[in-house]
């Protein structure tokens, strides 16, 4: 996989997913945890949507 995920847009994956774990965890709705896939590929820096539309964040 390459990288197709970096800078500000890795960050705020990063920050919305755990956001959206934690409201999970504490009672909040069960959709909220779709919060681990921004988490996961903000760690991984790969997201499968991207590469279908041809995005790149990047700078490598």
């Amino acid at each position: 996989m390459k990288a197709n995920v970096g800078g500000f847009d890795k960050g705020a994956r990063i920050v919305v997913g755990a956001l959206l774990i934690a409201w999970a965890a504490t009672g909040g709705p069960v959709w909220a945890w779709i919060g681990v896939v921004p988490l996961a590929t903000g760690l991984f820096n790969f997201c499968p949507l991207y590469r279908l539309i041809g995005v790149n964040t990047c700078r490598r």
